[in-house]
């Protein structure tokens, strides 16, 4: 088992048999909500991070924001598997560069 398999069993433990003081726990008892601005909080944060170019700091984010996003997965009912067959599908393309989008001023 890897590390982010390892990390999800946690989370979905968590889930169904909630720890006093975990914080995990505590996300799922807030809801979708709390989650959804704990999702966005650190996508910030990775973006921040990464203007700053220290790649320690944006390491330790994007962990942060892995986690949060495993945990709205979780939330979701979606699993690892999923996003594992989503990403073996990406894996086949080749020469899918799509044009850009107008600009909304344009439309």
């Amino acid at each position: 088992m890897d590390i982010y398999q390892k990390v999800f069993q946690t989370i979905l433990d968590r889930k169904a048999n909630p720890e006093q003081g975990s914080y995990t726990a505590y996300l799922f008892e807030k809801g979708k909500e709390k989650i959804l601005k704990k999702v966005g909080e650190e996508c910030t944060e990775v973006i921040i991070a990464s203007c700053m170019d220290q790649k320690e700091d944006l390491i330790n984010e994007y962990g942060d924001l892995i986690y949060h996003l495993m945990v709205l997965m979780a939330e979701e009912g979606i699993t690892l598997e999923d996003i594992q067959k989503v990403m073996e599908k990406r894996d086949q393309k080749t020469h899918n560069l799509k044009p850009e989008r107008k600009p909304i001023e344009n439309l």
